[in-house]
């Protein structure tokens, strides 16, 4: 995949992508598209066919350790350098590495002074600051470091930013049923034909999305079922005042990253809103968005129900390539931003 649109290379920052796995593969692929960014390279400690795919799209290879190197090297793929030789010549790190590890390469970075991208699976202490474009860009700007909240935290806070922004929401209470893990590892660890609750309330995702907007009153509890598709969530939403389905589903609207379906249209399940995304072109049958039912919305004098489902590999994918601008701050305003973002993964 080419750069498109490669335009004022001299002011393009050079993003590096530490682990190339589910999130990793999209974010540079995401990174690609842009033409105010570049990506510099890759870093992994794998040899198999996720990195040979990032050979066939050009990317530079680079190894984390010497011993992947020599694996990589013995399995023909070209190598350029070390992680430490990608991040001296990179502007930004953004780390797509598993839970945990991130965290231990974080001395790395300080060490380099590299500004750097976490992702949801560390805590909000590892940076200090948690990221969701819609909510808090501004406060990103120029910051050495932040963390893109999880997929199911970035989908709490579109929807009930949108009903803060309309100062609908008074507090909300919400049950998520969560995927078991990534497709393409349901024959590691998978569950099947049972289900598993969350033993504490509230779930992580409702403290987490207040790492953001410390002012939002929600409470999560989560089960964990025997898919691997998506996300569900219902929520039970208390409205600050009486309003019609009308004023709440225009509150949505103002999401560029919120899509509204309509069960009546066919879309009455996970996979089925999956068949519709691959039919739309998108990569992996990617859902950026979060796809919410407005047919299945119910709003009864101030209380407000309703569900959506949450690409657990894609939706973060725009947070990051925001999260990049403002930290790097060649952009400067988050909808500006957002816009861009949404242009150059095909979100309308």
């Amino acid at each position: 995949m080419k750069q498109k649109n490669n335009l004022k290379t001299i002011q393009m920052k050079k993003i590096a992508v530490i682990g190339y796995g589910v999130i990793g593969k999209r974010v540079a692929d995401a990174i690609n598209l842009q033409n105010d960014m570049l990506l510099s390279g890759v870093c992994d400690i794998i040899s198999d066919w996720r990195i040979q795919n990032a050979v066939r799209k050009e990317y530079g290879i680079y190894a984390a350790t010497q011993e992947a190197e020599d694996k990589m090297k013995s399995e023909g793929i070209s190598v350029k350098g070390n992680m430490q030789e990608l991040l001296k010549k990179s502007d930004l790190v953004v780390d797509c590495t598993p839970k945990k590890v991130a965290a231990q390469n974080v001395a790395i970075y300080r060490e380099q002074n590299i500004k750097f991208i976490l992702h949801g699976g560390e805590k909000h202490e590892t940076t200090g600051h948690s990221f969701s474009a819609e909510n808090n860009y501004e406060s990103a700007l120029n910051k050495d470091a932040t963390r893109v909240v999880s997929c199911n935290t970035t989908s709490i806070l579109r929807t009930l930013t949108a009903l803060k922004r309309a100062d609908l929401l008074d507090y909300a209470r919400g049950t998520l049923l969560r995927r078991a893990t990534d497709p393409w590892e349901s024959h590691l660890g998978g569950i099947m034909n049972t289900m598993v609750p969350e033993k504490d309330i509230p779930s992580h995702q409702g403290p987490d999305a207040k790492s953001v907007d410390p002012d939002l009153d929600v409470i999560t509890a989560a089960v964990k079922v025997p898919q691997t598709l998506s996300h569900m969530h219902y929520w039970n939403v208390k409205l600050k005042k009486q309003a019609s389905k009308k004023e709440v589903l225009n509150a949505f609207k103002t999401s560029s990253r919120i899509k509204l379906i309509r069960y009546d249209q066919g879309l009455v399940s996970n996979n089925t809103i999956k068949e519709m995304f691959l039919d739309m072109g998108r990569p992996w049958g990617d859902m950026y968005e979060v796809a919410l039912w407005e047919d299945m919305l119910k709003v009864q004098g101030d209380e407000l129900f309703y569900a959506y489902v949450v690409d657990n590999q894609a939706i973060v994918i725009p947070e990051t390539i925001d999260a990049i601008r403002a930290l790097t701050g060649i952009e400067t305003d988050g909808a500006k931003s957002i816009a861009k973002t949404n242009e150059s993964l095909g979100i309308y």
